[in-house]
């Protein structure tokens, strides 16, 4: 029995076991630079391979890029594109004929029962028949003679046959006996490819930016690296993929060479500049573990460029990152005034401790890297993502340098240039460190109202613009701080703005109302809308409520401390704008405290007074405040029904009868004090109006007499 349900039981015991730790998948979050200021000073980040060997090669004018297509995931595979190519411009018969061709193994065949096909289409078929089944010989004289015909006659096949013929002379190379020339026919045939292509010939299949991968390949067959790299380079810029690829694969191939081996490849300017940008890129670097072969290429590429000053604002990077900083002094030194020179300058100059000379080699860095120059996404040592714009990186490291000489208006022009990328950085400074003042007059001047998301773009999750997200910050911070009039105008859309403006209308009406149950009311309202919408309203783009992540989620922070790069009026300044309380969701506890000041001007026995503390007990601010607000209730409020379930089931509290309590207060206090002396009052009253009647009758009795 116990056999046969072994699965069974073998399950039930690995249920019974003890899990270890999963990794769970979460949202991902952009770094933030003032987060650790000194580390984010100190860093170089890495390169990104794709856009450094972007600037070996060249790009061939006329030469077309590949389509977006070509290496889609959701495209057909190559031969289905092939087959497709191969079919345009041919009758349905002809169609039928040359899918027929390409199932036989012999070119004789297909030439013979091809008659009828246009000759560039019969001698094209016949000699990838031929290639097909390795007669690379034939399959070339075939190729050949497409090639021989009018040009006129082969504005179909001309591409196709330039590019096998390279293949085919390529392949015929390293068959015994082989002439010593046909490496050179080879890339002869490719470099024809690409010409037959800018001429217009038909390239369906984008042969002509193949045909420089194959060429490559030809050359580095040939023993010659150099020109490899600039045609698998030039492959690259023209969108494909092989290039890239190709090129990662020859970095992998030098590190694995022998050291004297690798010596001599170094010693041609694209194999350096090659390595050169996967040293900066930190290409094969895996959760912060370098390379085993790294060292050796950085040694033998440091060895190869002494006393060179090619690529040298590269050199002074590559030395950077691995912390050899005299020797990325010494190349930064001739290393022109390109914007990665001038950001290396001020890195080292903040390790020199002049702040000053490091500003302005920041601005100078800032002024060289086009606006438009990406690195592409990458990891930070703590695991967030950075959208790598060096323009905006060079910015928001002066950023740091700003606050801590006070210039907080410049710093924050930095960090919200890099619009979505710094956003965190921006909206830290614009509500903790900017007066409202000085946001206010940033906003009026710089950031006018974007055009306001459709619906369409609400529903599919359409980001907002950042200026909607700052004009939305400084709504926020208008109403917290109580300029209710001026703070609906900021927010995005119509129904901010009327939370908004009913916010401020009931807090304006609480402080103008004489009435104390008519003030009880409208700040209970508010209360109401603070904690309802109050995420919306009142809350902090960043810490502690994070609207930003609409409280979903939370970041860490860490207690802001004068140092180095924090001055003492930043951290004062920061303090003074602080939430009050500063705790997550702290609205909700401005609703709870809106909710006891209700309560403070209304009658304690009436209903409306229990039922407001009931209603702030469910508000969820803290254990605390539920506890205390219970306690309230159960002290000075009165019997109701409802208080079983205080905090969860709650009437909306009656303002209009709670007027009437101020008198039965009273009378129901009286009563109450003087009910230990029920009896002896009830027998001094029966005296008292006993006596009071005896009187009278004496005093009618006199006045008869």
């Amino acid at each position: 029995m116990f056999t046969r349900n072994w699965p069974r039981h073998l399950l039930c015991l690995s249920l019974s076991l003890p899990l270890g730790s999963a990794l769970a998948c979460g949202p991902d979050f952009p770094m933030r630079l003032l987060d650790n200021r000194g580390q984010s000073l100190a860093e170089l980040p890495e390169g990104n391979f794709n856009f450094e060997i972007s600037r070996l090669g060249h790009r061939i004018a006329g030469l077309n890029n590949v389509s977006a297509t070509a290496y889609s995931m959701d495209g057909p595979d190559y031969s289905e594109q092939r087959n497709q190519a191969e079919q345009a411009g041919l009758t349905p018969a002809q169609q039928a004929l040359v899918k027929q061709l390409r199932s036989l193994t012999n070119a004789s065949q297909v030439e013979v029962q091809g008659a009828n096909l246009p000759d560039e289409i019969r001698f094209y078929l016949a000699g990838a028949v031929a290639f097909n089944v390795g007669d690379h010989g034939l399959a070339a004289e075939y190729f050949e003679k497409v090639l021989a015909l009018p040009a006129d006659q082969r504005a179909l096949r001309s591409t196709w046959a330039a590019y096998s013929l390279g293949r085919a002379r390529f392949a015929m190379s390293a068959e015994a006996g082989a002439a010593p020339d046909l490496l050179a026919q080879a890339r002869k045939a490719f470099e024809q490819t690409r010409q037959l292509s800018i001429d217009g010939f038909s390239d369906p299949l984008e042969l002509g930016v193949a045909s420089l991968g194959e060429e490559a390949r030809v050359a580095r067959t040939a023993g010659d690296w150099n020109t490899a790299i600039e045609l698998y380079a030039t492959q690259n810029l023209h969108g494909s993929a092989v290039g890239y690829t190709s090129l990662k694969l020859l970095v992998a191939d030098l590190a694995a060479m022998p050291e004297e081996q690798l010596a001599e490849r170094l010693k041609g300017k694209p194999v350096q500049q090659l390595v050169t940008a996967s040293l900066i890129s930190r290409l094969g670097w895996s959760f912060g573990e370098q390379p085993a072969n790294e060292l050796k290429l950085i040694k033998l590429l440091q060895n190869s460029t002494l006393g060179s000053l090619n690529n040298a604002d590269r050199l002074a990077a590559v030395n950077y990152q691995q912390g050899d900083f005299a020797s990325a002094k010494a190349f930064v030194e001739h290393a022109g005034d390109g914007g990665l020179a001038w950001w290396l300058r001020a890195k080292l100059a903040l390790r020199d401790g002049d702040k000053t000379a490091a500003a302005a080699a920041y601005a100078k860095a800032a002024q060289a890297f086009p606006q438009n120059e990406s690195w592409g996404d990458r990891r930070t040592p703590d695991f967030d993502y950075e959208t790598l714009q060096p323009k905006c990186r060079v910015d928001g490291e002066s950023a740091i340098l700003a606050l801590q000489r006070g210039d907080y208006l410049q710093a924050f022009d930095q960090l919200y240039r890099s619009q979505s990328i710094y956003w965190f950085d921006a909206a830290t400074v614009a509500e903790r460190v900017l007066t409202l003042d000085e946001l206010k007059h940033y906003v009026d001047t710089q950031v006018p109202a974007p055009p306001p998301l459709s619906q369409h773009d609400r529903d599919n999750y359409v980001p907002l613009p950042v200026a909607a997200s700052l004009r939305n910050l400084l709504g926020r911070r208008l109403l917290r701080e109580g300029h209710y009039e001026d703070a609906p105008a900021y927010f995005d859309n119509d129904g901010l703005r009327h939370k908004a403006r009913l916010y401020g209308e009931q807090r304006l009406a609480a402080d103008a109302a004489w009435w104390p149950t008519r003030r009880a009311a409208a700040l209970f309202n508010a209360a109401w809308t603070a904690r309802e919408w109050g995420m919306d309203i009142l809350g902090y783009e960043m810490a502690p409520d994070f609207a930003t992540f609409a409280g979903n989620y939370s970041l860490e922070s860490t207690e802001l401390k004068v140092g180095p790069l924090v001055a003492e009026d930043e951290v004062k300044r920061q303090q003074a704008s602080a939430a009050q309380p500063d705790q997550r969701y702290h609205y909700r506890f401005v609703a709870t405290q809106l909710a006891n000041r209700a309560a403070d001007n209304l009658p304690h026995t009436s209903q409306a007074f229990a039922a407001v503390l009931c209603e702030a007990a469910g508000w969820n601010s803290s254990l605390a405040d539920q506890s205390a607000l219970y306690q309230r209730y159960v002290k000075d409020g009165p019997f109701v029904e409802w208080a079983a379930d205080f905090g969860n089931q709650c009437p909306y509290p009656d303002f209009e009868n709670a007027d009437k309590r101020y008198v039965t207060q009273v009378t129901d206090a009286a009563r109450s004090a003087l009910r230990p002396y029920k009896t002896p009052l009830q027998v001094g009253s029966v005296v008292a109006v006993t006596a009071a009647a005896l009187l009278l009758i004496n005093r009618r009795r006199l006045k008869a007499q």
